[in-house]
């Protein structure tokens, strides 16, 4: 046997076992790893929220007042009546618990009424791929150029939860009357729960611009929070949130401490900036997007079930400014890209939705 048969013969018995354990595996149903990351949708308007509807497809939201389906057969819906100003217009977006049967699905948005911006959660009834019965489930929230907050959320005891900036005046967060600088928490049809704990829509207060919702293994809510911003900035907040409790802005930040004031549970620092907006929990771990920090943030909760163990920083610089996190059923995370909403450096293709694998 010469030389050549030699070397062939060992490259075509690796090619054919390749073979026969790949075909092994799609036989027996075994997830063949997906490179990470992959891109799912590009060209898309500051995109804030990402939803996964049942068939696969995603809905997405952009800020400038359009609703997009992502799948097969892509549709927009324009959203009427939207401001689309400084960092409002259509930002969060969910599905009822019971999307399946009722199709009902919910944004946030920002609006002009006489002349004075707020921002309303509506929701709508998606059939036979049209959006019908827009209903206002909340309006009259405070809006403003910064502040908006903007994440809503189904609670897994089936109540929405939304969040809401101070809209600029840092003193509306501490008063309990206000619907600004919370989180809100309502029944799907807008009714205010029995055991809210001041007999309106707030759960909690104190908030300066809470931009992230997610819900641990526990049941316990996370929040993530815009700290001080300007010259000073950092003091970007992950903070475990109690009914009725008070959060501090603007008596306190960081470590700060006052007789029945919270404290963060993990902060940025004084002289780090996070910018910190959606978050998700899956895997045993909160993840949240930044901003301004330009990463998806990795949070592991202690065996404690209050404490942060670990924080760590993916993806660093990869994508630039990251808005919204979502986890899928297939545990991928989902992320939408932030660079074209003017405070960015957009990349070719921005902005997007990207998959990427848990770490």
């Amino acid at each position: 046997m010469n030389r050549a048969v030699k070397l062939v013969i060992p490259i075509i018995i690796f090619a054919v076992v390749v073979g026969v354990l790949w075909f092994t595996q799609e036989q027996e149903g075994e997830q063949v790893p997906t490179p990470s990351p992959q891109i799912i949708a590009e060209n898309l308007q500051i995109p804030w929220e990402v939803a996964f509807l049942p068939n696969g497809d995603l809905l997405v939201t952009e800020r400038p007042g359009t609703l997009k389906r992502i799948g097969q057969d892509q549709k927009q819906y324009p959203i009427t009546g939207v401001r689309h100003q400084g960092e409002g217009g259509l930002l969060g977006l969910a599905l009822h618990p019971r999307f399946a049967d009722n199709h009902w699905l919910y944004l946030y948005l920002t609006s002009e009424q006489g002349g004075v911006l707020q921002n309303q959660v509506e929701r709508y009834r998606l059939v036979n791929d049209n959006l019908v019965e827009r209903t206002i489930i909340i309006d009259k929230i405070p809006a403003a150029n910064n502040h908006d907050g903007g994440r809503i959320a189904f609670g897994p005891d089936g109540y929405l939860y939304i969040t809401t900036g101070d809209a600029g005046k840092s003193s509306l967060a501490q008063d309990t009357n206000s619907l600004a600088g919370k989180i809100l928490r309502l029944h799907d049809d807008g009714t205010i729960p029995t055991d809210n704990p001041f007999g309106n829509p707030a759960y909690s207060f104190g908030h300066r611009n809470p931009q992230g919702l997610a819900w641990d293994k526990r049941g316990q809510l996370w929040a993530t929070e815009h700290g001080r911003s300007g010259v000073l900035s950092g003091l970007d907040e992950l903070n475990l949130i109690k009914k009725g409790g008070n959060y501090g802005w603007p008596t306190i930040q960081g470590d700060e401490k006052k007789a029945g004031l919270l404290n963060p549970i993990v902060h940025s620092g004084a002289t780090t900036t996070w910018a910190p907006a959606g978050l998700t929990f899956t895997a045993g771990a909160l993840y949240f997007g930044g901003l301004r920090g330009e990463a998806v943030y990795r949070a592991e909760i202690g065996s404690d079930g209050v404490t942060i163990s670990k924080l760590s920083a993916l993806y660093q610089g990869q994508f630039g400014r990251i808005r919204a996190v979502v986890a899928s059923a297939e545990k991928y995370l989902y992320i939408t890209t932030s660079n074209t909403d003017g405070r960015g450096d957009p990349h070719p293709g921005d902005d997007k939705i990207i998959r990427l694998n848990l770490p």
